[in-house]
């Protein structure tokens, strides 16, 4: 599924109708280039979610749990970008919180399908090409394209996705 996502705070309401969609144990793996939203997509997750703190880049940290301050899970936000391999991205030990959370990985493709099988991609780009930084981060037309794998994504239904945006 390709949707068309008009600029940021599009994006952080396209994942919170997402969230609405997401259970303890979901990982995300988000791709896209610098400045694409990957970030901006997991700040709408974090709101949806009611998580504690404010949810940015984690690239200096790697990864920061945000708990929750209600009954839905946690949310683990992951940024794969600096880490050098699979024996890496095991340190994080991230096998300990997987069940429990919702857990999103930016920069993961090709390091973290190997956390679990079931898991959606989620590729954003901006069409209008590279990130600049003289770029408004907000503004810009952003696609993304979900990917679902594995058994626990067959048949999810997506209609919660605001359908105004889908291609």
């Amino acid at each position: 599924m390709t949707l068309t996502i008009p600029d940021a705070a599009a994006m952080r309401a396209f994942a919170a109708a997402l969230a609405k969609l997401l259970q303890p144990g979901d990982l995300l793996i988000l791709t896209g280039g610098l400045g694409a939203g990957k970030t901006t997509f997991t700040q709408g997750l974090g709101a949806a979610l009611n998580v504690r703190g404010q949810v940015s880049s984690p690239t200096f940290i790697v990864a920061r749990e945000h708990p929750s301050l209600g009954a839905g899970p946690n949310l683990v936000h992951v940024d794969a970008y600096r880490l050098g391999g699979l024996d890496e991205l095991d340190a994080l030990d991230l096998d300990s919180s997987l069940d429990e959370a919702v857990t999103v990985v930016e920069w993961g493709a090709g390091l973290a399908e190997s956390l679990a099988s079931d898991h959606l991609e989620i590729q954003i780009d901006r069409p209008q090409g590279g990130f600049t930084p003289d770029d408004d981060p907000e503004a810009g037309e952003r696609l993304v394209n979900l990917k679902p794998h594995g058994p626990r994504w067959h048949g999810v239904d997506f209609s919660a996705v605001p359908q105004a945006t889908l291609e």
